[in-house]
Order: structure tokens, then sequence, then C-alpha cells
């Protein structure tokens, strides 16, 4: 109801099942979690979105004991809100982490995680299910421009522009040569990268 106030449009789920379904099918821009949801509780769900997304999320919850708080934190979530709160306050924190994340175009979050493949943007490093992958600054930079802009069709001048500068004079085959051995280095990830033909790439 607020969110339309706001000329937000929200989704509703009845549980955690529902809500990993939801999320699974459409792209938000934050994520609202009740901490008293019953199948497969708030905990839970922010972990699974965890595993592929970056998505703002918020938890609310009656309780707020110290562990249970830290707790929401550690599985991921961005902010906690104690019930009962205003409908005022929940807006409040939801336009602060929009703006966060989408109002600056120079805004990284601290991780980018799809499925086993994690960019660690504080320390830029990659990890495979785990373990550390050694790229290259410019394999690292060009992972990072394209797991940024998730599926979106990147033509070989805009990665070129954005991954090696305005005034580099290379080819177009840099950017294919690049792309071969980035997918050798992120297996079995390197699905997610994908071709356009006759265009460029796109990070599915």
């Amino acid at each position: 109801m607020y969110a339309a106030f706001e000329g937000m449009t929200a989704d509703e789920a009845a549980d955690g099942v529902a809500a990993i379904k939801l999320f699974r099918r459409n792209d938000y821009g934050v994520i609202v979690l009740d901490g008293g949801i019953g199948e497969l509780d708030a905990l839970s769900v922010c972990r699974q979105i965890r595993k592929s997304s970056e998505v703002p999320v918020i938890i609310t919850s009656s309780g707020g004991e110290e562990d249970e708080i830290l707790g929401y934190y550690e599985a991921g979530a961005d902010d906690f809100l104690k019930k009962p709160y205003s409908g005022r306050m929940l807006m409040a924190r939801i336009n602060a982490l929009l703006k966060r994340s989408r109002g600056k175009e120079d805004f990284v979050p601290r991780r980018i995680i799809y499925e086993g493949l994690c960019i660690d943007t504080a320390s830029r490093s990659v990890f495979i299910d785990g373990a550390p992958v050694s790229l290259s600054p410019k394999e690292y930079k060009l992972l990072l421009f394209l797991a940024k802009n998730p599926r979106k069709a990147m033509s070989r001048e805009t990665i070129l522009r954005n991954v090696w500068g305005e005034d580099f004079f290379g080819t177009d085959r840099t950017v294919d040569t690049h792309i071969k051995l980035l997918r050798g280095h992120i297996k079995p990830y390197d699905r997610m990268i994908g071709t356009v033909w006759g265009s460029g790439y796109i990070f599915r």
C-alpha cells in the first residue's frame, strides 16, 4: 500500500517458498522479508537470494535481540527494521537503499554473486565455488563490467570503451581474445558469458 503511494509496484508472497519463486521470475529493486514468515524463514530466503543477487534486502521482525539481528546481517541482509514500524519509516529505508544502489552510477556492491561465481570488489578477487581464481587486471575488469550489466547485450565497441578506455586503439579481436581467456578461468560458469552473434557478448 505504502509503495503505491510512492509510485512503486510491489508483489506479496504468502511464505518463503513463494518469495523465492517470485524473486527468480522478477527483477526487484528492493526485497522486504518478514522474519515471521512460515515455511522457509527469512534467514533461509535471504541466503538463497544472496547466492545469485546483491539486490538490497530489508528484514522486519518483532524480535530485536542482538544475536537475531546479527544473524540477519550475516545472511546478507542490508537493513533491519523492528516491528511495529510505520509505513513512512519502511519507505524511508526502501528509498535510502534504492538511492544507494541505483541512484549512483558508480555504486558497486561489496560482492557480486552468481551461483558459485563470486566477485569481491573490495579486494578485486574472484572465487569459483569458494576457490580463488587468478585473473589479469584486464580480465578482472572485463568480468566486472559484464557482471554489473546482466542480461544486457554489450557490443565489442562498448566493451572496449568501458574496459580499455576511450584512448585504446586496438581491434575487436582484443575483446574476443580476452573473453576466451576469461571463460577458461571461470569454468564451469563460463556459460554465463554468452555470445551475441555479430554484435558482442551478454552476461546471463
